[in-house]
Parts: C-alpha cells; sequence; structure tokens
C-alpha cells in the first residue's frame, strides 16, 4: 500500500489533479490556468505548478524573446501516463455520483449488468 501513499501524497489535494486536467486539453500560460482552476490564488498555482515541474509530471518552458516573458506549461510525457488514472476516477466518480444522487437506480443498473445473458 506504500505505492497508493506515495501516489496521494504527490496528486492530493485540492488542486494538482484540476491543473493537470486543464493541462490534458494542451499547453497553457499561467492565466489560462488560473482562470480554469477556479479558486486557485495566484500564490498556489505557482507552488502547485513548481511541485508538479519537481515530480516531472509537467515542463515549464520560457519564451524570453518576446515581452513580457512569456512561461507555458505544458504536461510532460511522464504526466501522460495519469490519463488512464484519470480516466479511472472520471468513471468512478460518474458512478458515485449515479449512487448517491440516485440509489434506486444505481442498484437496478448493478443488477442488470451482473445478471447473466441468456444466449
Amino acid at each position: 500500500m506504500r505505492s497508493v501513499r506515495d501516489a496521494l501524497d504527490l496528486l492530493g489535494g485540492k488542486w494538482k489533479l484540476a491543473i493537470i486536467v486543464s493541462l490534458l486539453e494542451g499547453p497553457k500560460r499561467f492565466k489560462q490556468l488560473q482562470r480554469d482552476v477556479t479558486g486557485i490564488t495566484a500564490k498556489m498555482l505557482s507552488k502547485e505548478l513548481k511541485e508538479l515541474e519537481v515530480n516531472g509530471l509537467l515542463s515549464r518552458s520560457v519564451q524570453a524573446d518576446v515581452a513580457p516573458v512569456a512561461v507555458t506549461y505544458t504536461l510532460a510525457p511522464y504526466g501522460d501516463t495519469l490519463l488512464p488514472v484519470i480516466d479511472a476516477l472520471h468513471h468512478w466518480g460518474s458512478q458515485h455520483r449515479m449512487n448517491i444522487m440516485h440509489p434506486q437506480e444505481a442498484v437496478a443498473a448493478k443488477t442488470e449488468v451482473s445478471e447473466p445473458v441468456a444466449a
């Protein structure tokens, strides 16, 4: 279970997955990320971006030949490996939402799926 703890330590918190999901759409500048990740402060976004970069999940590119200097964040190849994890969380979250909001329908759906289909 240590590996699960390591993953949660890296991705835990309110903001990291939201930042990664935003970057799945493609490279973004700081202000674009701040708009996408509703409620995050500039200071917290900067901190989270640094941590994600240190852990190899995103890359930061600086274009110093423009004024003002343009900094772009992109998911690194290692960050792309989180896509199946995010898809699984999305699927589980949808099922959980169904269980909470419509428990009777969720039970019926589980029953339909688990019953063998006659040939």
